[in-house]
């Protein structure tokens, strides 16, 4: 659990001399559009796996090979930003999180936020390769097929984080439909006030004393309400990475009105 794993603009204006910033976006983004300066570039694409085997974790050798490229040493405290109101970047948080990676944070309202207050620029950020290290997690949040497959038969909440379309097509058995940008303020691009949230999970059944377990089509989505769950306080949530790409794979049952 880490309940500061959301950081506003105002505490990373205030903190970017200590920390090391982390731009997940495009290249032609982060070079022609601009970045919080200080930046390094780390686009979404490069810290997925490969292709058949899309969302799962890059491998540690390259997630190791990307980090060293990148400058970022294992007790840089980390702070990462998209312009898609976070998704994207979660997925680093995760990512770096399992890893073993400690300090890592999202930033909240991602870039339009920041480009609205502070400044931007388009220079280059001077890199030097770092000596990375992956580590063991404390813990680890991963659940495989055959635990979630077991979980349907228990009190734990499946979470599916996809559109409602999506869910109506089909879903895992039991599940709750919780599209995460519910969670997100259209407005400020951040997350919603933590009462609102709170509600709106409690509404679902979505509860910190019960166990969650997240699913998507590719781990992207789950990665951001993981993360806001973490910054909520939640001691029990699951992340099945393999999600539905998996798990129909696997020929898990599935309800809905494609599979009726």
């Amino acid at each position: 659990m880490n309940e500061d794993i959301v950081v506003s603009s105002e505490w990373l204006a205030a903190h970017r001399d200590e920390v090391c910033v982390v731009d997940v976006r495009d290249a032609w983004e982060f070079d022609g559009i601009g970045h919080v300066p200080g930046a390094v570039n780390i686009p979404f694409d490069r810290f997925r796996s490969e292709a058949g085997d899309e969302g799962m974790l890059p491998g540690a050798e390259h997630w190791t090979a990307l980090m060293t490229e990148a400058g970022l040493g294992t007790d840089d405290r980390l702070v990462a930003y998209d312009d898609e109101h976070g998704v994207f970047a979660a997925r680093f948080v995760v990512t770096a999180l399992l890893y073993g990676h400690r300090k890592c944070h999202l930033l909240d309202g991602d870039f339009s936020a920041w480009n609205r207050e502070y400044e931007t620029t388009t220079d280059a950020t001077e890199v030097s390769p770092s000596s990375y290290e992956v580590r063991e997690p404390d813990s680890s949040p991963l659940v495989d097929f055959e635990a979630v497959q077991a979980a349907l038969d228990t009190e734990a909440v499946i979470v599916d984080t996809r559109e409602e379309w999506e869910y109506a097509e089909g879903h895992l058995p039991g599940a709750v439909q919780l599209d995460w940008r519910e969670l997100v303020d259209e407005e400020s691009r951040g997350l919603k006030p933590r009462a609102e949230l709170e509600s709106l999970l409690a509404d679902r059944g979505i509860t910190p004393d019960r166990r969650i377990v997240l699913y998507c089509n590719t781990a992207r989505r789950i990665s951001h309400t993981y993360v806001v769950l973490n910054q909520l306080g939640y001691e029990q949530v699951d992340f099945y990475e393999g999600s539905l790409t998996e798990w129909t794979q696997r020929g898990g049952p599935l309800e809905g009105s494609e599979v009726e």
